[in-house]
């Protein structure tokens, strides 16, 4: 999927601000703009503002200030009902005292369909997601992953160009979680629809999405692909909420030619890439994801930075290992390894040497 440039997107946040009180911002100036056929997703923590942006452009919330555009027209003040959006909420929201079979044909009445026309569409949907021998029984006779996928098959029933999902999976097992993630990516691929989807967990963002908006403070603080957000924070907010993530405090010593010294709280000089910081003496963060991290010499990768480390505790997690570490002052440094035979065993107490390539220390600003 190539990214939307300008203002061209088929959804567009233009300068969106939002308000409950008159006074404090909780959506901050979002500027945002969606392909038609994108996955997107709202990323972020409670409170970060994705909600209520996914809650305006559904039309449930008014924008303070700014213009939200779907397909090149200004739906500010178009009801909900009449933009012609299909949601999916976490609590299903299907009508008890309907059959299945009623739930979706509700939408098309309301739309004014005529009957045949309404049973061909309400056959076609739960087929799409293989829930059509349901048709005739009520939300109270299905499990939680069945009444998802009726919502799912809901939203889907009218046509639309457009699709919301607020948390829709937030009430299912990990399993079942797992395998609905795969199931909408696979609706979303074979109908070519819009999807703008909202999630605390990262996880789920990662696995679906074409690209993710990470939201912070009511602001979006990097919009980017899956990999590129991963492997690339912009700033220590990023690098820390999307993964797991070592951390370690310091203070930019040299800046030269896209690369930083970095001095280290305990004194260590290492090198990193700098990401948004600008001037020697500034306090900085040194991302180091943990899967990038070696202690066996000859898995060290051509001109590691090594440094001594004390082993606090091993974790089997069945497929890996995750070790727990004293590096540099920080008591939570995690280097996660794969559990093959004849695995080097650590002990806690232990005194190791670790190491990563210098291109895979991230120094961050402090956000």
């Amino acid at each position: 999927m190539t990214p939307p440039s300008g203002n061209d997107g088929f959804v567009v946040f233009d300068h969106v601000q939002k308000s409950y009180d008159g006074q404090t911002l909780v959506v901050k100036d979002l500027n945002l703009s969606i392909g038609q056929g994108e996955f997107l997703t709202m990323l972020g923590p409670s409170g970060s503002g994705k909600t209520t942006c996914l809650m305006m452009l559904a039309g449930f919330e008014t924008a303070t200030n700014g213009e939200i555009r779907l397909d090149g027209r200004n739906i500010n003040d178009v009801p909900p009902h009449k933009r012609g959006i299909g949601m999916v909420f976490q609590n299903y929201a299907l009508f008890p005292h309907m059959t299945v079979g009623e739930n979706l044909a509700f939408p098309l009445e309301v739309r004014g369909m005529g009957k045949a026309d309404r049973e061909t569409r309400v056959m076609r949907a739960l087929d799409m997601v293989q829930m059509g021998r349901f048709k005739s029984r009520r939300p109270a006779q299905l499990s939680g992953g069945q009444q998802q996928r009726i919502a799912l098959a809901r939203a889907l029933v009218f046509d639309p160009k457009l699709v919301l999902m607020d948390e829709p999976l937030g009430a299912l097992d990990k399993q079942l979680r797992e395998h609905m993630q795969y199931e909408i990516k696979a609706l979303h691929n074979n109908l070519g629809i819009t999807v703008v989807y909202v999630t605390h967990d990262q996880g789920e963002a990662l696995t679906m999405s074409d690209r993710i908006a990470v939201f912070n403070d009511g602001r979006i603080q990097q919009l980017a692909p899956p990999s590129q957000l991963y492997e690339k924070p912009d700033n220590s907010f990023v690098a820390g909420f999307i993964g797991e993530n070592n951390a370690l405090p310091g203070v930019i010593e040299r800046l030269d030619g896209g690369k930083a010294l970095v001095r280290l709280a305990t004194g260590e000089l290492i090198d990193a890439t700098p990401v948004n910081v600008r001037e020697v003496g500034q306090q900085t963060l040194v991302s180091i994801r943990p899967e990038r991290v070696e202690f066996k010499p000859e898995m060290m990768p051509a001109g590691a930075h090594t440094i001594d480390a004390e082993v606090r505790d091993v974790i089997y997690m069945g497929d890996i290992l995750r070790a727990r570490m004293k590096v540099a002052g920080s008591d939570d440094f995690v280097m996660k390894f794969r559990n093959t035979l004849g695995q080097t065993r650590l002990d806690p107490g232990q005194h190791i040497r670790i190491g990563w390539h210098p291109q895979d220390a991230r120094a961050l600003d402090l956000v």
